[in-house]
C-alpha cells in the first residue's frame, strides 16, 4: 500500500485538496511530472514547434463538435441531407457547431501538413525518433480515412459522387477489386448501406484508432525526447547536465512551453473563428458549393474533385495514364541498370534485380493504368513511412546542410502546392502534363534521397544548441 504524504495543518485549502488527490491518485500526478513539469524540452524551440499542440487542440474540437452533431444527424440516405439542414437552420447554435466541425477538418490538415514539414526540415524522423515518425504517419493516414468517410455524411452532390469515384477505384485492383468495392459500398451502388458503413467508421472505429495512435505518438516522443532546430540531442550521453541531472540545454515543458503553446493557440483561435464567422466555405474549398445540393444519382456534377487536402494525391492518381506508364517503365529500368552497374554485388543479386525489373515491366504493361494510379496515390503516403531510412545526410537539421538543400525543399513544397491546385481544376492536357512531371518529382525526391542527401559539404554542428532569449 502506498505511503500517504503528510501536509501541514496550516497549509492552504488548495494545497490540502491537491494533497488529498495526490494521495489517492498518484499515477495521475506522476504522469503530470513525467510529461509536463519534469519533462525537459530543448530551450531553442521556435515558431515551427506550435503545430503539434495545435493538432491536439483541433482533435479535441472535432471530437466535441462531432458529439453534438451526432445528436441530430440521421445516417439515412433519405434523411441525411435534411438532418444537416435541420442542424444548420433549426438547432440552436447548430450552424456554429457544424461550421466549427467542417472548418476544423481543413484546419486539422493545415496544422498537420505544417507539423510534418517541420519534421522534414529539422530531421525529426532521424534516429532515435523513427517510431515517433511512423506513429505520426499512421495518424496522417488515419486522419485521411476519417476525413474521407466524414465527407460522405452530408449526402450532398459532391459527397455522393466523390465517394462513387473513390470507392470505384478499389475495383481496379486485380482479381479481388470488384468484390472489394462491393464490400466497401455494402451494395452495388453507393447508397444507404454505404452511408451507414462510413458513419459507423467515422464516429466510432477510426476515432478510437486515431486516439490510440496520438497517445502512442506522444509517449514515444517523451521517451526519446524532442528534437530541436539544431538537431542536437540535449539528453544524449555526452550532453551537459546540471547537478540534478537535468540537461543544461533544456527547460521544463511546464510552464515554459505551455505558455508558448497558449500564445500559439490564441493566434490560431483568432484566425479559426474569423473563418467560421466570415468565410466558413472559404470560397468553396472548405465546403464545396455542390455539397449544398442534395445527392442525386441521376445527375453527375460537371467536375468531381475531392476536398483540397486530398487534391495533391488525387492529381497523382489522374497523372497515371497509358502514356505515363512508359515513363514509369523507363524509370524502373534505368534504376535497375544504375544499381547493377554502379554498386558492387554478387552476380546472382544482379540477375535477381534484372529479373525483377523485367517482371515489373511486364506487370506494368499488362495491368490497366487505372490500377497503377491507385498504387501511386497510396504509395505517395506510404513512402513517408520509410523516410528515416532514406535520408543519409550526416546532419539532421537543414540549418547545417548545404544551402542548396533549402532550395530543393522549397521546390518540393511548391510542387506539392501545384499538385494540390491542379487537383481541384477540371482535367486539361496542360494540367495532365504538369501533374505527371510533379508526380515524378515527388517520388524522385524521396527515392533519390539516399543519393542527393549525401552530396555537398555539411556545416559544422555546434556542441550546444544555439539559443537567444526573447
Amino acid at each position: 500500500m502506498a505511503t500517504f504524504k503528510e501536509i501541514s495543518p496550516n497549509a492552504s485549502a488548495g494545497e490540502k485538496v491537491t494533497n488529498w488527490f495526490e494521495n489517492r491518485f498518484p499515477t495521475a500526478f506522476d504522469a503530470y511530472k513525467v510529461h509536463m513539469s519534469e519533462y525537459y524540452a530543448p530551450k531553442n524551440f521556435n515558431f515551427w514547434y506550435i503545430f503539434g499542440s495545435l493538432a491536439l487542440l483541433v482533435l479535441v474540437i472535432q471530437i466535441v463538435t462531432g458529439i453534438f452533431l451526432v445528436m441530430h444527424y440521421k445516417p439515412d440516405a433519405a434523411l441525411a441531407f435534411g438532418s444537416v439542414e435541420y442542424i444548420m437552420r433549426d438547432v440552436p447554435w447548430g450552424w456554429l457547431i457544424r461550421y466549427m466541425h467542417s472548418t476544423g477538418a481543413s484546419a486539422f490538415f493545415v496544422v498537420v501538413y505544417l507539423h510534418m514539414f517541420r519534421g522534414l526540415i529539422y530531421g525529426s524522423y532521424r534516429k532515435p525518433r523513427e517510431l515517433v515518425w511512423i506513429f505520426g504517419c499512421a495518424i496522417f493516414l488515419c486522419l485521411m480515412a476519417e476525413a474521407f468517410m466524414g465527407y460522405l455524411l452530408p449526402w450532398g452532390q459532391m459527397s455522393y459522387w466523390g465517394a462513387q469515384v473513390i470507392v470505384n477505384l478499389f475495383a481496379a485492383v486485380p482479381l479481388v477489386g470488384p468484390d472489394l468495392a462491393l464490400l466497401i459500398r455494402g451494395d452495388f451502388v453507393v447508397g444507404d448501406a454505404t452511408l451507414n458503413r462510413f458513419f459507423s467508421f467515422h464516429v466510432i472505429a477510426v476515432p478510437l484508432v486515431l486516439l490510440g495512435l496520438v497517445v502512442a505518438h506522444l509517449l514515444a516522443l517523451h521517451d526519446v525526447g524532442s528534437n530541436n532546430p539544431d538537431g542536437i540531442e540535449i539528453k544524449g550521453p555526452n550532453a551537459p547536465r546540471d547537478a540534478a541531472g537535468h540537461p543544461l540545454d533544456g527547460v521544463p515543458f511546464h510552464p515554459y512551453y505551455t505558455v508558448h503553446d497558449i500564445f500559439g493557440v490564441s493566434v490560431f483561435l483568432i484566425v479559426f473563428t474569423a473563418i467560421i464567422f466570415f468565410a466558413p466555405e472559404f470560397g468553396g474549398y472548405f465546403l464545396e458549393y455542390n455539397n449544398f445540393i442534395p445527392a442525386d444519382p441521376l445527375k453527375t456534377p460537371a467536375h468531381i474533385a475531392p476536398v483540397w487536402y486530398f487534391t495533391p494525391f488525387y492529381s497523382m492518381l489522374r497523372a497515371i495514364t497509358s502514356e505515363m506508364m512508359y515513363a514509369l517503365i523507363a524509370c524502373v529500368l534505368a534504376a535497375a541498370a544504375f544499381s547493377i552497374f554502379k554498386f558492387k554485388m554478387p552476380a546472382i543479386f544482379k540477375g535477381v534485380l534484372a529479373g525483377a525489373a523485367v517482371v515489373a515491366t511486364v506487370l506494368m504493361l499488362s495491368i490497366d493504368a487505372k490500377f497503377w494510379g491507385v498504387v501511386v496515390m497510396g504509395g505517395a503516403v506510404v513512402i513517408l513511412f520509410f523516410l528515416p531510412w532514406l535520408d543519409y545526410s550526416p546532419v539532421k537539421s537543414i540549418r547545417y546542410r548545404p544551402d542548396w538543400h533549402k532550395y530543393l525543399y522549397g521546390i518540393f513544397v511548391i510542387n506539392f502546392v501545384i499538385l494540390a491546385y491542379l487537383g481541384v481544376q477540371p482535367p486539361s492536357p496542360l494540367g495532365e502534363r504538369v501533374s505527371q512531371v510533379g508526380t515524378l518529382f515527388y517520388f524522385g525526391f524521396f527515392l533519390l534521397m539516399p543519393w542527393w542527401s549525401t552530396l555537398g559539404k555539411s556545416k559544422e554542428v555546434p556542441a550546444r544548441v544555439t539559443f537567444a532569449a526573447h
